[in-house]
């Protein structure tokens, strides 16, 4: 199966580098989403940016939080797919490297989607439930 099968219809939300923590703390709310993909027009990816990112900036810096922006929070090197990438091989990545979302671009660059790992686990589940299925169902004829 490919990331493809994954996004059919999905959206991304992108949210400016330079937006507030409130800023990000309300879009993450509002899009009932765990990340963003922190980019100035929708296409360039200049990091990303999650909840998790969020509770780790808290530490120690409860008085600066009012002043923070995206851009002190975000991971700028960020790890892609194609849609035409493996959901198996994206499981691997997602599991060695401890992510929860990537964002699918295109082949020029330019985002187009994202995947969550639960939307990868979910996909392994549909195939691991099919193959019980077709095995049930060879066994019993």
């Amino acid at each position: 199966m490919k990331v493809s099968t994954l996004i059919a219809g999905k959206r991304v939300e992108t949210i400016s580098a330079s937006a507030t923590l409130h800023d990000l703390v309300n879009a993450l709310n509002v899009h009932h989403v765990g990340a963003l993909v922190v980019s100035p027009d929708a296409k360039k990816i200049d990091g990303i940016v999650s909840e998790r990112d969020v509770v780790r900036a808290m530490p120690g810096k409860l008085d600066e939080i009012t002043d923070m922006r995206v851009r002190d929070l975000m991971t700028a090197v960020v790890i892609t797919c194609s849609p035409e990438t493996s959901v198996a091989d994206l499981m691997t990545v997602m599991t060695e490297r401890r992510i929860r979302h990537v964002p699918v671009v295109d082949e020029s660059g330019n985002l187009i989607s994202i995947v969550s790992i639960g939307d990868v686990v979910k996909a392994h589940i549909d195939d691991l439930d099919a193959e019980r299925k077709a095995l049930s169902d060879y066994v019993n004829s």
